[in-house]
């Protein structure tokens, strides 16, 4: 597709010097196909080169003509003249043949004329044709001319739909990648000890570097909004009655009730005068005091007594009591109505609670600087785990078959939906990078990096034309004699 408007060119050349003759025609069409596969290259090359390195439209950044590039259009501008030298000697060579052969000088004369004139022609068919890529030839309006500047966004649209249909195919990128064998190849790569050292240290400094970033209040609102919003949706009263059911029917909140127990014998051991003190003082005032003394002291070794019975006797039967009432209530929390609305009416209260919102958001804190420390010791027990899990990740990928083969499917398939999916915006970086491009610049850069190589189509078409113009007239001259 790029190619038909430097043929178009090229054919217009040819066609305005056919009437000096088939070979300098045949010359100027055998330059014009030299000069229209280079302008391909360069319209192809510059294009890969902005799309990788430059930018272009869409805020991107201009194709820029460099100080690099000057120095390189220097060596275009020697082969010019090189190849405009040559174009001067055999015009110079045909004045001298045209005279020496009316002057009668023999007949060698007329087989240089006729070299020199075919070379004059596929040398000016060559000029025109190399210069209508970058320029119109001598500033004239010609139609199908400067094509680079003119046809840079169709060239850029062209590259880019070719890159699409070529390269970013689903079916291209998963032959690729199952040739690659890639996991065979990370597994191996793996299971060396310094790689997964090395693999260790950028995990750590990429956590490192991500908690850093993240904005600790922003993430305390986060846990502690998930774990409200958690805890708000589920029922925890049928869960708490199954949990407090199989305590006691497995007896573990005996241990709980011994140890109330002995707490309780030991308080009131060693505050009995407050005990006395505290029923004394309930006592009406009419009650003369050493009455409620007695009442006291016998409040509190009736006390002391049940305590000290329920500590040491497993088959009292206040325990059994207890046992009881823990039954009762874990069948009312699994079952009873009212029961379960109180207990999520409490969970909602003690969670709406101040206290409580600062206990959940302040658990990132203590989780953040727990990760950080860990991440920052090279012996930390989170990286020695993680070295070790890469080694042995390594060393299956690299001696199972099956692992290799899953692994090599995920990063095809990942693949194969990246380019099927955003192979329009993938191209479209090369189309609109070209689009961006100045047509000036590109036009100079692009002629500074080939133009070197399109003045020896200059050159080839000279020397290509004269010996096909001194074939030509020496035939004509056998078949004529």
């Amino acid at each position: 597709m790029e190619r038909t408007d430097p043929d178009r060119a090229a054919g217009g050349a040819s066609a305005g010097t056919a009437s000096a003759g088939t070979a300098s025609a045949g010359t100027a069409s055998a330059g014009t196909a030299s000069a229209d596969t280079a302008a391909g290259g360069a319209a192809a090359g510059g294009a890969v080169g902005g799309a990788a390195g430059k930018s272009g439209a869409r805020g991107l950044g201009s194709f820029s003509y460099t100080a690099a590039d000057e120095e390189k259009f220097r060596g275009v501008r020697r082969m010019k003249t090189t190849a405009t030298g040559l174009l001067v000697l055999v015009a110079v060579v045909y004045t001298l043949a045209t005279w020496a052969k009316n002057s009668g000088a023999g007949g060698w004369a007329g087989y240089v004329a006729a070299a020199a004139e075919a070379g004059m022609v596929g040398a000016l068919a060559d000029w025109f044709a190399v210069t209508a890529l970058f320029r119109r030839p001598l500033g004239l309006p010609i139609p199908h001319t400067a094509i680079i500047a003119n046809k840079k966004d169709q060239l850029g649209a062209s590259l880019g739909t070719f890159v699409g249909e070529n390269f970013l195919s689903a079916a291209v990128v998963r032959d690729r990648l199952r040739g690659l064998a890639i996991g065979r190849r990370l597994g191996t790569w793996l299971a060396a000890p310094d790689h997964a050292d090395r693999v260790t240290a950028e995990l750590a400094t990429a956590l490192r570097g991500a908690l850093t970033v993240l904005r600790d209040s922003d993430v305390q609102a986060v846990v502690g909004e998930a774990i409200t919003r958690r805890a708000d949706a589920v029922e925890i009263a049928p869960g708490l009655g199954k949990t407090l059911d199989k305590v006691v029917s497995d007896g573990a909140h005996h241990r709980a009730v011994d140890l109330i127990c002995a707490r309780a014998h030991d308080w009131l051991v060693e505050h009995g005068d407050s005990v006395m003190d505290a029923v004394q003082g309930g006592a009406p005032g009419w009650t003369p005091r050493f009455v409620d003394r007695r009442i006291g002291d016998r409040v509190y070794k009736e006390l002391l007594r049940f305590i000290t019975e329920m500590r040491d006797m497993p088959a009292h039967p206040a325990r059994g009591a207890i046992d009881r009432f823990l039954r009762d209530f874990a069948a009312d929390l699994q079952s009873d109505t009212d029961t379960r609305a109180r207990v999520e009416r409490l969970k909602s209260e003690l969670l709406a609670r101040p206290e409580v919102q600062d206990i959940i958001a302040s658990a990132w804190s203590s989780v953040r600087a727990m990760i950080m420390s860990a991440a920052e010791d090279d012996r930390s027990e989170l990286r020695l785990r993680a070295r070790a899990s890469l080694l042995s990740l390594g060393s299956r990928l690299a001696t199972d078959e099956r692992l290799q083969g899953k692994l090599d499917g995920w990063i095809e398939e990942a693949a194969a939906y990246v380019v099927s999916t955003y192979r329009g915006e993938i191209t479209s970086l090369i189309s609109d990078t070209v689009a961006g491009w100045d047509a000036d610049d590109t036009s100079k850069k692009i002629e500074a990096h080939i133009g070197r190589d399109l003045q020896f189509i200059r050159i080839n078409g000279t020397v290509v034309g004269a010996l096909a113009g001194l074939l030509i007239y020496t035939v004509s001259h056998a078949l004529g004699g």
